[in-house]
């Protein structure tokens, strides 16, 4: 039986996925909504009437052009530039190290307020470079294929958080326009995906303030269908993904029963297989130019059977939707292994003579564990272990 009060109650939050209280000082306005923005602009002194063209000033400096010290913002006036260093700061979370693939992957560790740290992936294509974006530091839903899922969530980032992966990447690629010179309408960092430590829908008004910022036309100008989020199926929250964000949908499914579904992805005893794809069926956005993505992660003998593929193209029947095959990612002490090639190729065989998209995912980044699943903070895994000692 399908739990229905559970899926109509309401989000609710431990106070430990709640971030920590920043030291006092400026005001980062990193992650700032242009509302946001306008209403710190406001409480220093700003006149109503100059309120949106600072904005717009300010906006352009940090999100079009990189600029990080307010010395720089030569449009505006020196006493302007002086007043706005008293007050606020613009400061992104710090990169502790960079891992380079030799696929040429790019795995950062990230610290952020408190001294923690989140991962976040940069994977190079010959026709795209996708940003794999972490929305919580550890993560509550102990899907047990993942690595981030033994990790016990710390805290929610921060919209400046979330944005800040964005900015630090475009730092690093070197990817700001050059003063003087024309914008580069090629782009290095061209599509973001939600689908690195955390859950974003636990995280959503979060999630949704730093992408409306990394949507908007007038700074960093990724169009919303570059943009991906990824949920184990936090089914009150869908919709309103749709509505509030815009983004495209993928959900981690990997099973096709509630049975296997329970132990891969445990959100399933809240909001079953039955009830998550009641949602997606509603989805406002689902459409055949705008499919839902299904993420299956291929693990031997568990889930990748001919009568798993069946049932999983019946179960999505209805839903305009694309199935992304995942070779399992193999971390230490993993209870899994990865599905063999025949079985996979099999596998998508079934799922694509049935209608359906059913691309094999490549496995980037191994090497350097920045692959699908295998993201995990060292720092946050030393000091559960000096707690345990």
């Amino acid at each position: 039986m399908t739990d229905t009060s559970a899926a109509t109650a309401p989000i609710t939050q431990d106070v430990l996925t709640i971030p920590r209280k920043l030291p006092e000082g400026p005001v980062n306005l990193v992650g700032l909504t242009r509302e946001k923005l306008r209403d710190a602009l406001a409480e220093i002194g700003v006149p109503e009437k100059q309120l949106k063209m600072r904005v717009n000033q300010l906006w352009a400096w940090i999100y079009e052009r990189g600029v990080r010290d307010f010395a720089e913002m030569t449009n505006l006036a020196k006493t302007f530039r002086a007043e706005l260093a008293a007050h606020f700061a613009i400061e992104l979370p710090e990169v502790v190290s960079k891992q380079v693939s030799a696929d040429g992957t790019r795995k950062y560790l990230v610290k952020i307020a408190g001294g923690h740290e989140v991962e976040t992936v940069y994977i190079p294509e010959s026709d795209r470079g996708t940003l794999c974006v972490s929305s919580q530091v550890g993560c509550t839903l102990t899907c047990s294929f993942c690595h981030t899922g033994t990790q016990k969530l710390v805290r929610n980032l921060t919209p400046g958080e979330i944005i800040g992966q964005v900015m630090l990447v475009r730092d690093d690629l070197g990817e700001w326009p050059e003063p003087g010179k024309p914008k580069n309408e090629a782009r290095l960092l061209s599509n973001i995906v939600l689908m690195g430590m955390g859950e974003p829908l636990y995280n959503f008004e979060n999630v949704r303030d730093a992408m409306k910022i990394a949507m908007d036309p007038e700074g960093i100008s990724l169009s919303r269908r570059r943009i991906t989020l990824s949920t184990s199926g936090v089914v009150p929250e869908i919709a309103r993904c749709a509505e509030e964000i815009g983004c495209q949908l993928a959900v981690s499914f990997h099973a096709t029963t509630d049975e296997v579904r329970d132990r891969l992805v445990p959100i399933n005893k809240k909001w079953n297989i039955e009830t998550l794809l009641d949602a997606l069926r509603a989805y406002p956005k689902a459409s055949n130019s705008e499919r839902i993505t299904f993420e299956y992660v291929m693990l031997k003998d568990v889930n990748d059977s001919d009568e798993d593929a069946r049932r999983l193209v019946k179960l999505i029947s209805g839903i305009p939707a694309k199935i992304n095959l995942i070779p399992f990612n193999e971390w230490p002490g993993a209870p899994y292994e990865r599905s063999d090639w025949e079985r996979i190729e099999k596998f998508a065989d079934i799922v694509y003579k049935a209608g359906y998209s059913s691309p094999i995912r490549t496995p980037r980044g191994e090497d350097i564990m920045a692959a699908c699943g295998q993201l995990k903070s060292a720092t946050e895994r030393a000091r559960r272990e000096r707690v345990a000692l």
